[in-house]
């Protein structure tokens, strides 16, 4: 019965922005794969921003690329994950002094806020989130 109301209350509220003209705001809830052609707007489109910059070859990020997963699912609507290739976009990793990866930036209304560096455990991971939403 709770999902039936889950989705009854998402239709519902679909249905107001609809009649409000309102675009449909779509909830993200997967990691967004980020570049120089979208990493700004996504910034600026978003309140909370949880940006994991790894790279391909990077054994420690793809441990953790599977708990980014599970963190975008449970905070959708929330925070946006965004996952940045340090490899494919230099300049952004430059700009932000990434020089050990993964590193996880927390932005808010644009802005970096706090950052942690490494592979953490998942409950870790959450607790940082907790503490800058």
């Amino acid at each position: 019965m709770d999902d039936i109301e889950k989705i009854r209350q998402k239709k519902m509220k679909e249905l107001m922005a609809k009649m409000s003209g309102e675009k449909s705001a779509k909830v993200i809830d997967s990691p967004i794969k980020l570049n120089s052609a979208n990493f700004d707007e996504t910034l600026r489109n978003n309140e909370n921003v949880v940006v994991d910059f790894w790279a391909e070859w990077c054994m420690p990020c793809r441990m953790i690329a599977p708990v980014i997963e599970e963190l975008a699912k449970e905070y959708a609507g929330k925070v946006v994950f965004g996952k940045l290739n340090t490899d494919e976009n230099p300049a952004i990793a430059s700009r932000y002094g990434i020089s050990a990866i993964p590193t996880m930036i927390f932005f808010k209304a644009g802005k970096p806020v706090d950052q942690i560096v490494g592979a953490l455990p998942k409950s870790e991971i959450k607790r940082w989130i907790q503490r800058n939403i």
